[in-house]
């Protein structure tokens, strides 16, 4: 089902972005916009990996680096990637004393999940377990692909905004015939299709985080690990900000950094934690 969604969703952005198209600058207009969004997320696609770990100051987690940490969560990441088939992904830990996980790469055979100190310092094993399994569930589901997809079409979307702001929009025989209706679209375009394009993302994101979540639950064998570990997230990120957050990167980790703000929460990337947990709830007794 939150396949379905996810495909819907893509389909209204696209729907989106050619209707954005035809009144910005028709089929030229489309085009140029396009391929700006797909070269700057082309770039991000391949370099988000680095980029994400470098500015939340992410350091190696390995045998041979921060041996402890490894001991402690490199063999349950082990398991869970054999369980999901997936490569073994890179294993960093944050410097951070605000509890919070996320993952990183481009396909499972190049990826990364980070965990915060803080998040290893308050939960148990089952619940950190949860937490990667998590994680691993969005490199198995390659939803960085996907909301790159996304992202792309959002942007190209929001770029032919700005054209029908700067240039105004592309005159039609159709448009003077419906008696200024074409630039009644324009404006209507220009100032409501960006607010649509970032809406239909989010809950593109707000989708992929509930499969992650059910993920967690089939493969860690329980929903009761994640539905303890989001409880202790909520809380403690609330409590413990964390420091090297950004608002670029709040799509990115297990639960939005910024949760306590009242902004973050009406533009958030996450379903509503309380939501995710009686979700997780209702998959008790369930054959996953």
């Amino acid at each position: 089902m939150n396949a379905i969604k996810t495909a819907i969703l893509l389909g209204s952005l696209s729907g989106l972005l050619i209707l954005a198209g035809r009144i910005a600058g028709g089929q030229q207009g489309m085009t140029i916009a396009l391929v700006i969004a797909v070269g700057m997320n082309f770039f991000s696609y391949f370099f988000s990996e680095k980029m994400a770990l470098s500015s939340s100051g992410a350091v190696r987690v390995s045998e041979s680096e921060n041996a402890a940490i490894f001991a402690r969560i490199g063999p349950m990441t082990a398991q869970l990637c054999q369980r999901m088939g997936l490569p073994m992904p890179k294993l960093w830990v944050l410097p951070e004393a605000s509890p919070n996980a996320f993952a990183t790469g481009r396909n499972p055979s190049h990826s990364s999940v980070a965990v915060s100190a803080g998040l290893l310092d308050l939960m148990s094993d089952r619940e950190v377990e949860a937490v990667i399994a998590h994680e691993l569930g969005h490199i198995k589901n390659r939803d960085i692909l996907t909301g790159s997809i996304a992202a792309t079409i959002a942007t190209a979307i929001s770029y032919m905004g700005n054209m029908l702001m700067f240039m105004g929009p592309r005159h039609h025989d159709d448009d003077e015939d419906s008696g200024g209706g074409g630039i009644v679209g324009a404006l209507a375009m220009m100032i409501l299709a960006p607010m649509a394009a970032m809406v239909i993302q989010m809950a593109i994101s707000r989708t992929r985080e509930f499969s992650a979540d059910y993920a967690a639950a089939k493969f860690t064998g329980s929903p009761e690990g994640l539905i303890s570990g989001l409880g202790k997230l909520e809380t403690w990120s609330q409590r413990i900000p964390m420091e090297s957050s950004t608002p670029a990167m709040s799509h990115m980790y297990i639960i939005p950094p910024m949760a306590g703000q009242w902004f973050a929460k009406l533009f958030s990337t996450h379903p509503p934690t309380q939501e995710r947990i009686a979700r997780l709830a209702s998959y008790r007794g369930q054959a996953l």
